[in-house]
Order: C-alpha cells, then sequence, then structure tokens
C-alpha cells in the first residue's frame, strides 16, 4: 500500500487562506450539526517546562473520513529556527480504514487556526470596522494578518510583541499593506475594532479596560486551563463564542481562570461559531457589543483540510508517494 506525504512546500502551495476560510465554515457548519465525533484531546504535558504533545483525532460522516494529528507544542521554541507547534496529520479512508496521507502539521495548524478566526470575525465583527491589532509577532501573527484581510477590508493594522524587533520585521514583511508598530499592547487594542490574541504568553497581555465599545477580540494563543492572554474584566465584559462549548469548558484557561474566580459562570458562553453558520444561535446583538472568540483549534479543522489536500494533491500530480 502506498500513501501520500505532504511537506510544508506542499501544504501552503495546495491550501489558500480563502479556500481555507470555506472548508473552515464548512467544517464548523458541519460539527454544529452534529456529523463529527470529535473527543477531548489527550495531553501529555511534560514535566518541568509548558510544553505539551496532544493528540487530535476526528470523524466526519460527510466527508467519510478519519484523522488525528498529533503536535507538539513548544512555546520557548519562538524566536528559533524551531515552530511553537510541530508534527503530523494522518488521513484514513473512513469507509475501509486504510492510510491515505501524512502531512505537515505546522503548516496545516497556521492556516487553519487564522482561517477560523477569520471566520469568526465575518460572522461577529462590526461591518464598519477599520483597525485591525494583532498582539504577537510569531507564526500565528502572520497568518492572522493574512486572514484578517482576507475577511475584512481593514484599513490599519497594528502589531504588537514584546520583541519589538520581530514585531518590526513583521511590520516590513507585508509591502502591500501598511502595518503600524505599537510600543504598548495598550495602546494597540484602544485603537482597534478587531483584536487578534496570538502569543505564547500563561499571563494575561490584553485587559478588559482597553476594549473600546463594539470591539471584536479572537483570543487564539492560549490553549490550556491554566495559560490566558485576556484577563478577567475582558472576558466578563463581552459576549463569549467558542469553536465548541466542551473543549471551551475543559480546556480554555482564558474562561476557566475567570469561572474558578466567579466572575462568570458556562452561560456566559453563548454559542458555538457553527450555531451561527447553520441558523441555530445569533451572534452580535448590536453595534456596542464587545464579542469575544475563543479559539482552541479543533480536529475537524486539521481533518477538512487533510481531506481537501490529499484531493488536491492528487489532482494536480503534486506530493510524494511512499510505500507503508
Amino acid at each position: 500500500m502506498k500513501i501520500l506525504v505532504l511537506n510544508k512546500h506542499d501544504v501552503t502551495s495546495l491550501l489558500s487562506m480563502r479556500q481555507c476560510i470555506g472548508l473552515m465554515e464548512d467544517a464548523l457548519a458541519s460539527l454544529a450539526r452534529g456529523e463529527v465525533l470529535l473527543p477531548l484531546r489527550p495531553v501529555l504535558r511534560i514535566p518541568d517546562s509548558q510544553n505539551v504533545f496532544a493528540l487530535m483525532p476526528a470523524y466526519s460522516k460527510s466527508l467519510k473520513a478519519i484523522g488525528t494529528k498529533f503536535i507538539s507544542v513548544y512555546p520557548g521554541n519562538h524566536g528559533t529556527e524551531f515552530d511553537s507547534h510541530q508534527g503530523a496529520v494522518i488521513l484514513v479512508d473512513g469507509e475501509h480504514g486504510n492510510v491515505l496521507a501524512l502531512m505537515d502539521a505546522a503548516s496545516i495548524t497556521a492556516i487553519r487556526t487564522a482561517a477560523v478566526s477569520a471566520v469568526a470575525t465575518k460572522l461577529l465583527a462590526r461591518k464598519g470596522a477599520t483597525t485591525l491589532a494583532i498582539l504577537g509577532s510569531g507564526v500565528q501573527g502572520h497568518s492572522h494578518v493574512d486572514a484578517m484581510l482576507a475577511a475584512h477590508p481593514f484599513e490599519r493594522v497594528i502589531v504588537w510583541s514584546r520583541n519589538a524587533k520581530r514585531a518590526a520585521e513583521m511590520a516590513d514583511s507585508y509591502s502591500r499593506t501598511k502595518i503600524v508598530v505599537a510600543k504598548e499592547a495598550e495602546s494597540a487594542v484602544r485603537e482597534a475594532d478587531v483584536v487578534c490574541t496570538v502569543t505564547a504568553s500563561r499571563e494575561p497581555v490584553l485587559k478588559g479596560e482597553w476594549l473600546k465599545r463594539g470591539a471584536h477580540v479572537n483570543a487564539v494563543g492560549a490553549s490550556i486551563p491554566t495559560a490566558r492572554e485576556l484577563d478577567t474584566q475582558a472576558v466578563k465584559r463581552s459576549s463569549v463564542f467558542v469553536d465548541r462549548r466542551e473543549s471551551a469548558l475543559n480546556e480554555a484557561g482564558d474562561l476557566l481562570i475567570p469561572m474558578k474566580e466567579g466572575a462568570i459562570g458556562a452561560d456566559h458562553i453563548v454559542a458555538e461559531i457553527g450555531e451561527l453558520l447553520t441558523g441555530s444561535a445569533s451572534g452580535r446583538a448590536s453595534d456596542t457589543d464587545i464579542t469575544l472568540f475563543k479559539s482552541l483549534g479543533l480536529a475537524i479543522e486539521d481533518l477538512a483540510c487533510a481531506h481537501f489536500l490529499h484531493r488536491e494533491a492528487i489532482a494536480r500530480k503534486q506530493g510524494t508517494w511512499v510505500e507503508f
């Protein structure tokens, strides 16, 4: 039996941001319709470090496919030759159980995570939003600029990072888009209609008092119960939307920590993004509401990308076939 292997170059050349945004809309809507089996991901925490290793399995009835991503998350890799997220996605035929493909997980994760934020932004941000702030200058900082500009016609982009040099390098890399570098996170957030937090911080980098009325926030960087990028006030002030309730109530430190403090309850979550896509729930109530999308990343998102990439690679004769 042969399987298809797709490396980082294959993934990025076959899957554009705009294509991925559409895939994520379909995947999250399918989840809301009950067409997906999605167990909570088991996480192995590496002793004496912030590092984790996770398995993310999923089954899609509509795609007739099974997939799993195994991925290591090493926050300390920021600024080194290694990505903070590394691993592989395995695609399995849902009818016969045979392995179809092995793909680079880092590139898939970079694209699909930002694409999901773009879906949330399309659904929740004010139509008149003009200014975007990105907190973080790593891989997700770059991919979120691409995704946000694909989702909405922002006039200004502000980036902030604890590493000022990397923030400047990130701004310079967008020759056709003017990006302003902020010296402080506060100044970036106070001006922004949409904020994306994509840092490796375990402590809040965004305070609720900084958010202006009508803002929308995509909180992406923290994905374990003990880490958060937003303070309690930011969450309490916001109407909260998630990719999946069960995942958020077990994994999202941005929500779990305020819950432990007694500031909010589980009912503070308004809806899942997929429920907005299927019309079973409503999003922003008014232009003055602050909306928050808490992203954790779901295995169905990786599976949807892998299924698409497998078909595209075969059609375009790309990738490497190996005996397995």
